[in-house]
């Protein structure tokens, strides 16, 4: 009863996890729209690093990382946020937070077979042809927006858009065996200090060359890019962080991967009601594909871990 609760609170944990990034996609457009990425990434993790701070410093929570241990977590680190955040903030420069969430959804296929390799997660034949059904359903898109379309910007908006998506996979599965290992908030404090410092050096870095410092700061004096700033800062980089932390300790990283697809619909809605962005018939169709193939994935027939 006492494991059924618990992974009952992991599956919400999940479940939460991915309407926040749903709605996320949304106000990374509003900020990059405002100011470079990088400087919104180094923003977003000065509030969201800052914030967890708070009650760290004063002692209502606690981590306890000796030096030793921290190699395994900035590798962590490394694929979320680093990589994850930074694909995604520049792919979304010229993809559409439609895309974006679509795409998201190869996340459980990246993640299927990195725990097949590194996790020893077996899959069947159904399996199998699900991974295929959600793969043709990317390459869909590409094929459905035309040559002259894919040879543009939008098509590196894309690629960047799928490496964020491996880069996150590489983390679910990295996570795992380390959640058994520490808390999710030691995790959670270390890969955001993490990338609270090197976004802020990339930013402060890139201005510094090009002789624009004094540019860093000026967003923060628009009242939406501060409450755009705030949902990613807050929920979507810290909140969701810890719940993807929670969530991995209890369940399998396969697992964890097909909640994911609940915030492609979240995206899908929120770009075309909120940034009237418009969606194709052929999107629709993808986002079907892939979340056929991923729920197929996941649920026909039976992976063991050991």
């Amino acid at each position: 009863m006492n494991n059924t609760r618990q992974n009952g609170s992991a599956y919400f944990a999940a479940f939460l996890y991915a309407i926040i990034i749903g709605f996320s996609f949304l106000f990374v457009k509003m900020t990059i729209s405002a100011a470079h990425p990088l400087d919104v990434l180094a923003h977003r993790f000065t509030l969201s690093f800052f914030a967890i701070s708070i009650p760290v410093i004063f002692g209502w929570i606690s981590v306890s990382i000796k030096l030793k241990d921290l190699w395994p977590i900035l590798r962590l680190a490394l694929l979320s946020p680093v990589l994850f955040f930074a694909f995604q903030a520049f792919g979304l420069m010229s993809a559409s937070s439609s895309e974006a969430g679509i795409i998201q959804a190869s996340v459980p296929i990246f993640t299927l077979i990195l725990a097949s390799y590194f996790l020893k997660e077996r899959s069947s034949s159904l399996q199998k042809i699900s991974l295929l059904v959600s793969v043709v359903g990317v390459i869909f898109i590409f094929v459905m927006k035309g040559s002259s379309q894919v040879s543009s910007g939008n098509f590196q908006g894309v690629l960047l858009l799928l490496l964020s998506a491996l880069a996150f996979a590489g983390y679910s599965v990295l996570a795992r065996p380390l959640t058994r290992t520490f808390k999710p908030i030691e995790l959670t404090y270390i890969t955001l200090g993490v990338g609270f410092i090197l976004f802020n050096i990339m930013a402060v870095g890139r201005h510094t060359t090009a002789g624009t410092l004094h540019e860093f700061l000026q967003p923060l004096t628009d009242i939406s890019y501060i409450g755009a700033l705030l949902y990613l800062g807050i929920l979507s980089t810290m909140v969701t962080t810890l719940l993807s932390s929670f969530a991995l300790s209890r369940i399998e990283a396969s697992k964890m991967s097909v909640f994911i697809n609940f915030s492609t619909l979240v995206s899908m809605v929120a770009g075309v009601i909120f940034l009237n962005e418009q969606l194709q018939y052929y999107h629709v169709i993808a986002a079907i594909m892939i979340i056929l193939g991923v729920l197929g994935t996941n649920f026909l027939g039976n992976k063991r871990e050991s």
